[in-house]
């Protein structure tokens, strides 16, 4: 299994438009944050959770060349935005349409944007195509299992999500964009080799968990690595992974996980 990480900052990016100055380093090139999004490789699968405004760039940057499978958590703009550029993924696989699978709600968002592309073949190459689907509590791929569930974040539900290997039976979960992480989800997903979740910034916020909240869950499902993301200008990379234990990281941009 395979995960990389093409962006780990929040809706605003980091640093963000008028960033206040001496918050952050911006020299260290771990503060540099698009909006979040991974790609995860499961068996000769690849997936593709959420598509941000930077989705080509980050494509580009990470050498992403084919997609089998794109996977929506919620329908906000730093998660939607992209998919236009889903089009070249589309080129791939002629006559067809991308699978897509998300909430209702997520669902519900492709449509209202892209119009354009929803159907069984695109109108012409170079035209994104998506064949929606609502994400079902278990998703059955070629070599693993893809397992939902639904997590608070605000006034709308996300998907969390977590992935089996088979096989190998290597597991790795991501909980991104939620205010809690319930006992059902902790529940799924224990013995996950990797966690990753929602750590937004120090202090409180609505909709997203602190870096303390996201510490906690972690410690509570006792996975042996742990990393954290969706992170604001307010977390500086080097001075609070510093304070975290060993076991607990905060992500990047780049960043790939193999094991």
């Amino acid at each position: 299994m395979e995960v990389i990480f093409l962006g780990t900052g929040t809706s605003q990016g980091v640093p963000m438009i008028a960033q206040p100055p001496g918050t952050l380093n911006l020299a260290s090139p771990r503060n540099w944050r698009t909006r979040c999004s991974i790609h995860v490789i499961l068996g000769n699968m690849r997936i593709q959770v959420d598509a941000a405004q930077e989705f080509r760039l980050q494509c580009v940057r990470e050498d992403i060349t084919t997609l089998d499978l794109f996977i929506l958590t919620h329908g906000h703009a730093d998660h939607v935005l992209g998919m236009d550029d889903l089009r070249r993924f589309c080129d791939q696989i002629p006559g067809h349409a991308l699978p897509v699978y998300s909430t209702p709600a997520g669902l519900e968002r492709i449509r209202q944007i892209y119009p354009y592309a929803l159907g069984e073949q695109p109108a012409a190459r170079g035209y994104p195509c998506f064949r929606l689907h609502e994400m079902p509590r278990r998703l059955e791929v070629p070599g693993g299992v893809i397992h939902s569930i639904l997590q608070p974040h605000g006034d709308i539900e996300t998907l969390g999500l977590v992935f089996e290997e088979v096989g190998t039976g290597k597991k790795f979960a991501y909980y991104c964009d939620c205010k809690e992480v319930g006992e059902p989800a902790r529940a799924l997903a224990r013995g996950a080799d990797v966690v990753v979740l929602d750590g937004l910034r120090p202090h409180a916020h609505p909709t997203h968990m602190t870096i303390d909240e996201a510490v906690a869950v972690a410690q509570a499902i006792g996975a042996p690595k742990n990393f954290l993301t969706h992170m604001t200008f307010q977390v500086d990379h080097d001075a609070t992974e510093a304070k975290l234990s060993s076991n607990i990281r905060l992500a990047y941009d780049g960043l790939r996980l193999k094991w």
